[in-house]
């Protein structure tokens, strides 16, 4: 089965295609530029330098946040738009998941995390048993000082990933001493083909009901919603 991956939650603009445990194409760009022009081009190469057509995939799997607003709706909008058109399956995966899978050979915690500015992060706790991912702890949208405290209390080393982990590097050392470990530059982008593996055995959710996890509301949606309130 092919499987088409899509990624614009954040910087990196990430697109695979897959097929059972084979990585048939993958495309990663690191750039300050609008995934919303850039995607459907890529995905128009990706199958093009794969010799496949739309109608040869056979499912989608979208990293549907936490992360950028803007880059989250893109991403699962085209998702969800080639699911609808060629009728086929649609699952979602936390792109803080699709970090966490760059931590595959780490022996502790994997913390991958996203800057949401404020003294907040996006993140949440994962570990590998069984080269099986799992979640320790559900993503989050949290100040990063009371974070901290919490990884504390673990009893393992904790490997951080991500690009905006240097905004935060000096003040988790502190925290955590020697078990704060830091991924190389290497692992801080999501891979879409991880992304692809972890949704392959996942049960799709509806085309029509499927949304972007936010995780919190944009400020301009809190400051309406408080004024509804008043």
């Amino acid at each position: 089965m092919t499987i088409l991956s899509i990624d614009t939650s954040n910087q990196t603009l990430g697109l695979a295609l897959v097929e059972g445990k084979t990585i048939i194409a993958e495309h990663i760009t690191y750039l300050q530029k609008n995934h919303s022009v850039r995607a459907m081009p890529g995905i128009e190469r990706l199958l093009q330098d794969a010799n496949k057509s739309p109608s040869e995939v056979k499912k989608i799997v979208v990293a549907n946040g936490p992360g950028s607003y803007t880059g989250v709706r893109i991403g699962v909008t085209i998702a969800k738009t080639f699911a609808w058109s060629l009728q086929i399956p649609v699952v979602p995966v936390s792109s803080l998941k699709v970090l966490a899978a760059n931590g595959r050979y780490f022996a502790g915690k994997i913390c991958p995390l996203f800057d949401a500015r404020r003294g907040q992060v996006y993140t949440g706790l994962y570990q590998y048993e069984d080269e099986k991912l799992l979640t320790i702890e559900e993503d989050q949208n949290v100040l990063m000082k009371d974070w901290l405290e919490q990884l504390k209390k673990e009893n393992m080393p904790v490997l951080f990933l991500g690009h905006d982990v240097s905004v935060y590097q000096d003040e988790i050392q502190e925290a955590l001493g020697e078990k704060a470990c830091f991924g190389q530059e290497g692992l801080s982008s999501p891979r879409p083909s991880e992304l692809a593996f972890l949704g392959k055995d996942v049960d799709p959710e509806s085309t029509h009901t499927l949304v972007p996890n936010y995780i919190r509301l944009a400020e301009a949606e809190a400051k309406w919603l408080k004024r509804q309130q008043k």
